[in-house]
Formats: C-alpha cells, structure tokens, sequence
C-alpha cells in the first residue's frame, strides 16, 4: 500500500442540534485515513467535532493548514453544519455556525464568509477541495434574531470569490439555497456520496486515483437520485485544474468501494425526519433530572435522577429519591404508575425537578379539540401526512417542555404535504388554542405559511 503523502484535510462536525454532522465527519474522517483507501498520512488530518468545534477551534485548524501545507499540497476542508446569510442593518452577512454559536453574538460566535475567506486565501496549496455539507434541516431561532432576517446559505460568497482566483481550487456545496440537506445514519446523503466517491464510485480513470471532477460528477448525479430530486448539489469550478485529490484503494488500481459498515446506509425520507431520535451518552456523566431510554417509548417518560449512563452497576446509580426503581418493562393500561408522590395532571405530563408555575392541568379532551380540524383536513392526505400529526400531537402534549424546533419542522412539513390544512394549524396555534406553546421558530413558519 502506498501513503498519499501531499495530502492534509481539516473536517469540522459541529454537532449541537446537528448531531449526527459529528458522525458525518467521524466517516471523513475514517476514510481519508484508511490506508486501504485514500491513505492520507493520521497527522496531516484534523478532526473537529462538537465541543472541540467552536469558531476558535475552527480558526485555529485553518491556521494549521495554513502552516503545514505546501504550495504541491493537497487539501480538503470539510465544514459539516449549520450555513446561513443574515439580512441586517448593515447588509447581507454570511456565517459559518460552529459549535457552540451565540445568535446575540455572532461575530464573536460565528465564522463570518470574509474571515472564513481571508484563512482559506492563507493555506498556499495549489489544489483546494472545500466541501461544505450546511442546510440541514432546523437552525436559528427567528425570535432571537434581535430583528435580522435570516436565511439559510450553502456557502459564503466570499469564499467562493478567492477560490474562483485559484486554477486549482474547487468548492462543492450540499444543495442550493432554497434546499435543505438530507440526513441520514449515521452519514448524510451529501457525505455518503462523497464517501463513495473518495472509495473509487465513477473514477474516470482505472489507475487509482479520486479527481476533482470524479467527485463532483457523482455527487451531482447521485444526490439527486438518494432525495427524491429535492437536493442537488452547488459547484464552483471555473477554470480550475482536474487535480488528484486521493488514492481510492491505497495506491492499487482495483477500487475497493465503502467499507461494510457503510454499505446500508439510511437516508431520511424528509429533511428532519432523524432530527433529535438518538442521543448517545454513553460514558457520560449526566447530572440532574435525567432518562436514558434504549428502547421504543410511545407517550411521556418519566424518570428521577440517573448517575453515571453506561455503568452495568446500576443499582448504585440511579437515584430515584424515593420513588420505585423498575429494572424491567412497565406495563400501564389505565392506571397510574406511582414512584413517590402521586401527582394528578389530568392527562398532561409531569417530570420531578421542573418548576411548574400554573397551566399544568391540561385535559387530553382539551387537546382532542384542538386538533379536530386539522386532524379533518388531513384525513385523506398520505400516511406521511397523518403521521406528523400525530408526532406534532405528542410533542404539543409536553405542554412548556414542548420542542419548539421540532414542532416547527412538523408544521412546515405539514403545510407543504398538505396545503389544505394551513388554516387549520394556524387555528391551532391560536391564542384560544394552543397560542403559548408556539415559540419563535414556530410563530415564524406559521408567517411564512400564512403568506
């Protein structure tokens, strides 16, 4: 096997609300380094991914890259996460959001395009692979945009401006602006492409090497193809160069294609659709009121105070002050299961530890009403319909702890599979109806729907 010596690459998974962009570059970065692949040397790529993410981290990673590579160098910046442009008092500005991002403090938080702009322009190689998987699913809050317009960008012009100065210098953007990216487990659809075409998928030449077009080719066709032509992939490269970007297979000519661990990869149906469904905390230390759940849950679960997840000595570490601790499944049908204190919410939903200031008693008749006419408007729309109905119903039914995010995303989904039920969400987030529960980002994709 043969090392691609004048590879370097720095690959930012930002994770937060974007979890699984940490898994993203995770597989990035596993491939690039697999000497069996495209066998870039361990110590010429840096992974960033969550807290080890943030716009410092970011910065710092594009000076490294600035230092350690070399006019003959080939490098590859992979940004996985959040791209948005922001319509301001002081014109149209464009952000990278790393982990960690403050919206009342984004250029503190944030990678602007012009600074994102002036480290790539420092990193002297002469054949520059930046690959910017942003527009997924979710992002800002609207209310907390202190009156800004925001919008999502798949990438930051003034990126794009200095690397169209290079022959040699290409940029491919997972989906147009109006577009969202598609997830997937554990890779997104963009991510998977580039994954298969790094492992020699529609290598235009047999002698073992990944180029810039190859790349851009499949992606651009395949994309596409995995989303149902919802999300299409943006090139820019204008005059540049067909460089070699990697080995496929380790220097040999026989293309050896994705690892097994990726070869079933699962793509969402709808951007979104995987938001929020695994939380991984494995080895953590978890403070407070906490539930690690491992299997299906339908309803609210309810737990008290769990130590240290991942321990096989449980019985020393979870604390359930005073309450029953149940190992195994808990069948009710009817009845109420009580740990300490019996606590009566008429159908609604309480978790020990909250502080809980009026508006609890929320009866499931209450709740049926509301929903009723949306309910009407869907009852001949597709299962896909129905079924964000009932996931918008059952987060609705955590009252203050409801998701505004997630029920956002539930609303514009709905409004786009059926056009027919706008007024009837607009009806349910009504002030009579369930007006509180609707946050910023709600409140701002029923505006968009009422336009």
């Amino acid at each position: 096997m043969s090392t691609f010596t004048e590879g370097h690459a720095l690959l930012v998974g930002v994770g937060g609300d974007l979890a699984n962009t940490i898994d993203d570059a995770v597989e990035m970065n596993a491939i690039l380094t697999d000497e069996e692949r495209c066998a870039y040397p361990k110590g010429q790529v840096q992974l960033l991914t969550g807290e080890k993410a943030r716009r410092a981290d970011v910065l710092a990673g594009l000076d490294k890259l600035a230092q350690t590579a070399k006019p003959d160098s080939t490098v590859i910046v992979y940004f996985s996460g959040h791209g948005y442009q922001v319509e301001s008092q002081y014109g149209i500005l464009h952000f990278l959001m790393p982990f960690g991002y403050d919206q009342a403090a984004l250029g503190k938080t944030a990678i602007s395009g012009q600074d994102f702009a002036k480290k790539l322009q420092a990193i002297p190689a002469q054949k520059l692979l930046l690959l910017l998987d942003c527009c997924h699913a979710g992002g800002l809050d609207p209310s907390r945009a202190g009156g800004d317009t925001l919008t999502k960008a798949p990438l930051p012009p003034e990126a794009t401006a200095v690397l169209a100065q290079g022959r040699g210098q290409v940029i491919i953007a997972s989906s147009r602006a109006d577009e969202l990216s598609y997830a997937g487990k554990p890779c997104s659809a963009f991510t998977l492409a580039l994954l298969e075409a790094l492992c020699g998928d529609g290598a235009s030449q047999a002698d073992g090497k990944v180029r810039v077009a190859d790349i851009a080719i499949y992606t651009g066709g395949k994309v596409p193809q995995r989303t149902g032509d919802k999300q299409h992939p943006l090139l820019n490269y204008e005059q540049a160069d067909n460089f070699v970007v990697a080995f496929h297979s380790g220097g040999e000519v026989q293309a050896k294609g994705l690892p097994t661990r990726l070869q079933n990869v699962e793509i969402e149906p709808e951007p979104g659709a995987f938001a929020g469904l695994t939380i991984n905390q494995q080895g953590q230390t978890v403070r407070g009121n906490q539930l690690n759940i491992t299997g299906t849950v339908s309803g609210p679960a309810v737990g008290g105070n769990v130590g240290r997840i991942g321990d096989t000595h449980t019985t020393r570490n979870v604390n359930t002050g005073g309450g029953a601790y149940v190992e195994r499944d808990v069948n009710v049908t009817g009845g109420d299961f009580v740990g300490r204190d019996r606590v009566n919410v008429s159908g609604g939903f309480y978790q020990p530890g909250w502080t809980v200031t009026g508006g609890v008693n929320q009866s499931m008749g209450d709740m049926a009403n509301y929903f009723a006419p949306l309910e009407a408007a869907v009852r001949n729309a597709s299962p896909e319909a129905q079924a964000a109905v009932e996931e918008l119903k059952a987060e609705a039914a955590k009252g203050e702890r409801a998701d505004d995010n997630k029920m956002a995303d539930l609303v514009e989904e709905l409004g786009g599979l059926v056009p027919g039920a706008v007024e009837a969400l607009v009806g349910l987030f009504a002030p009579a109806a369930l007006g509180k529960l609707a946050g910023g980002a709600t409140k701002y994709v029923l505006g968009k729907l009422r336009k």
